[in-house]
């Protein structure tokens, strides 16, 4: 389920990115190689109705897919969809060249040694990308995830009238915003950093191959805790400030120093899947860095990234190549809201041909 389309001149479908702190919708048109934005849309969703990747209130996102496909008049229900997280394990593996027959059986017994999950309770699927430079092994990306996690996640799809055609990974839908938009040189090494408000999706790229992915258990969230805890003020009012500021200079200057001390936390978090790749492969440095999702603005990180790395940090435009009519989406609308639709957008595109 999750290669679905690779290859193939796929029917359009609609992406949905359901996050822990809202639901991003996204629809495209392909006329000849150019993509062109048909409609998008946000829902945010109540505090606690999604913890740690799980669904635990099913109609309020159900609700909120409704109410953008409803003000938004999006007819296509056939949907693409993206999962991440503890429940989700990708793998690149390299097997000895073999028959397909003979390859299915070598997949399940790999499975088992790199999978943490019984594997009676996962669906798994594998995407041949290539073979080693000596060409007597096959390059194969495993992955597997938790059928209960791909249950929830269709599931409030079908509740809000919808149909599942794809489950993608975060992480892949993220490279196809990276490969569209940026045209990668086929040397450069590449991280990806998508930061929602529960999860960091890490994806490290040599050009368009796919070198290795992880997921962090942080996110957006981490900020709004911190806030809370040092200023004493509520949920909604760290928000605010965190995306607006606060509103006397004294309060202002204490919300930025425990941003920068956030930040520190989640940078070091990253450092350590960024020198865990290192270590564990041959390749040369990583160069850049291109960084999405809602807390990726958030005042002082993009900063302390690049302080930390000593390399370029940018900020990743999913409309960076993509037609937007300025009639109907404003420019300074879509540049306000781009950082919060790289995965929505990836999966629309994967899902236009990709």
């Amino acid at each position: 389920m999750f290669f679905s389309g690779w290859g193939v001149k796929a029917k359009p479908l609609v992406g949905i990115d359901i996050g822990s702190s809202a639901v991003k919708v996204v629809s495209l048109r392909r006329a000849g190689n150019t993509y062109h934005l048909e409609n998008l849309g946000i829902e945010y969703l109540p505090p606690d109705c999604i913890v740690d990747g799980v669904i635990i209130s099913k109609l309020p996102v159900a609700d909120a897919i409704a109410r953008i496909f409803k003000s938004k008049a999006i007819r296509n229900k056939r949907i693409a969809t993206s999962i991440s997280g503890s429940s989700v394990i990708v793998k690149k593996i390299a097997l000895p060249s073999q028959m397909e027959e003979e390859l299915e059986e070598s997949i399940q017994w790999e499975a088992e040694q790199y999978i943490p999950f019984d594997i009676g309770d996962v669906n798994l699927d594998y995407q041949i990308v290539g073979s080693t430079p000596e060409g007597n092994r096959l390059e194969v990306i495993l992955v597997a995830a938790k059928r209960e996690k791909i249950a929830d996640q269709t599931g409030v799809i079908s509740m809000a009238g919808k149909v599942c055609d794809v489950v993608d990974i975060d992480a892949f839908a993220l490279q196809n915003v990276y490969e569209v938009n940026y045209e990668p040189q086929s040397t450069t090494v590449a991280a990806l950093l998508n930061i929602g408000s529960s999860v960091m999706n890490v994806n490290i790229l040599r050009g368009r191959e796919f070198l290795f992915t992880r997921d962090i258990a942080m996110g957006g969230n981490h900020y709004n805790d911190f806030l809370q805890k040092e200023l004493n003020i509520s949920f909604e009012e760290s928000e605010n400030y965190k995306r607006n500021g606060a509103p006397t200079p004294e309060l202002q200057r204490r919300t930025l120093a425990t941003l920068a001390s956030v930040s520190e936390i989640l940078v070091l978090e990253v450092q350590k899947t960024l020198d865990y790749f290192k270590t564990t492969s041959r390749l040369e440095d990583i160069r850049e860095i291109y960084i999405s999702g809602g807390a990726s603005r958030t005042p002082g990180f993009q900063v302390c990234l690049q302080e930390k790395f000593q390399i370029p940090v940018n900020f990743l435009n999913p409309f960076n190549k993509i037609k937007v009519n300025e009639k109907v989406f404003p420019p300074s609308s879509i540049e306000e809201l781009a950082s919060d639709f790289s995965i929505a957008v990836g999966l629309a595109l994967r899902t236009t041909g990709r």
